[in-house]
């Protein structure tokens, strides 16, 4: 296991170490959709079996280096099938190359998945996508409303505000539309601002905006540094607007983020998260589907010595948040140690 390890470290830890999250509007469009399988990813390692083409996002983000980690750790494991990890533009990207047969896994937020499988929202006007199924849930995005001004404690308290909701057309901007909503607010209630992450954080040190929807895995490099030149506070969620927004929107998850997160948030937050998911084309056998999940689950120690995402990986969180069915493959899985995802 050490000498697995090794090569993990050896043939990843470039990738594993960058922080900048494996977003829709995070991600630069590294490889189009026409020339994906032509950027084979480090920590690619040979395999038997069937070459499966996972579907990731741009190199500098977290699902490029978590699909590193897996083609590396997994590939010697595996008997069906070997991993082929390539660049995409993330989410959105990824369903459509497995869509046009150029992948065969991806990683991708459980919410643009659905809105995939449902042709609404991002894909309204291309209609629905049912050419693949999902695998299992790695790990949450979550959604953090930041603010720097103390006046803001609530949701409802961004009515009138300027507030930055991610970059025009992304995942963030859906997030923050359907959060506001459960308020009982729209877009009209606010002074929209369309920024990145990053220029979100530069708007708020200057105070040129108030608030801002950011949508990662925290910590967040852009709040962190924003934390460190100015007093940063994280808008709660209260339960009763979560089961609200949940009942309109089943994939999004409660999820707390811890105290001392970022410098000066000393106590939880209670927010949502939607989930970097992993899924598969529809003809991927069962076979190779279960064996995946199975290696996954049995050597997830070896892969959060690869990546620290992979200390989230749960059998049980694995199922949750999910509003696209499952992959036969992993169907078996999951039946196998009782948990039913009928």
């Amino acid at each position: 296991m050490k000498k697995l390890f090794s090569m993990v470290l050896t043939g990843i830890l470039a990738v594993s170490m960058l922080g900048a999250c494996g977003k829709l509007e995070d991600v630069p469009a590294a490889t189009t959709a026409g020339s994906a399988n032509a950027q084979a990813a480090a920590g690619t390692s040979s395999g038997s079996g069937r070459e499966l083409v996972l579907g990731t996002g741009g190199t500098t983000g977290t699902y490029y280096a978590v699909g590193g980690v897996m083609s590396t750790v997994l590939n010697p494991l595996m008997k069906n099938a070997h991993l082929t990890v390539t660049s995409t533009g993330a989410s959105k990207a990824n369903i459509q190359l497995i869509a046009d047969g150029e992948a065969d896994l991806a990683i991708v937020q459980n919410d643009v998945m659905y809105y995939a499988y449902t042709g609404t929202d991002l894909f309204k006007d291309e209609g629905k996508y049912d050419s693949f199924s999902s695998v299992a849930g790695l790990y949450d995005e979550t959604i953090q409303i930041v603010t720097c001004n103390k006046d803001i404690k609530t949701v409802a308290d961004l009515k009138g505000k300027t507030v930055s909701v991610g970059d025009a057309g992304s995942g963030t901007e859906f997030n923050a539309k359907q959060i506001l909503e459960a308020y009982g607010l729209s877009f009209n209630d606010i002074k929209v601002v369309n920024a990145s992450f990053g220029d979100s954080a530069d708007s708020l040190k200057d105070a040129k905006i108030d608030a801002a929807f950011v949508v990662a895995g925290a910590p967040t490099t852009a709040v962190v540094d924003l934390a460190t030149a100015k007093d940063v506070n994280l808008v709660q969620l209260d339960d009763d607007h979560i089961k609200t927004l949940q009942g309109t929107y089943n994939f999004y998850t409660k999820t707390t983020i811890p105290a001392g997160t970022y410098k000066g948030v000393d106590a939880d937050v209670t927010t949502v998260s939607v989930r970097a998911t992993l899924i598969a084309s529809n003809k991927a056998s069962e076979d190779e589907i279960y064996e995946l999940l199975k290696s996954m689950f049995d050597n997830k120690e070896t892969l959060a010595q690869g990546h620290a995402k992979f200390e989230a990986l749960n059998k049980e969180d694995a199922v949750k948040g999910i509003s696209v069915p499952f992959h036969a493959g992993a169907k078996k899985y999951y039946k196998e140690i009782g948990i039913n995802v009928e």
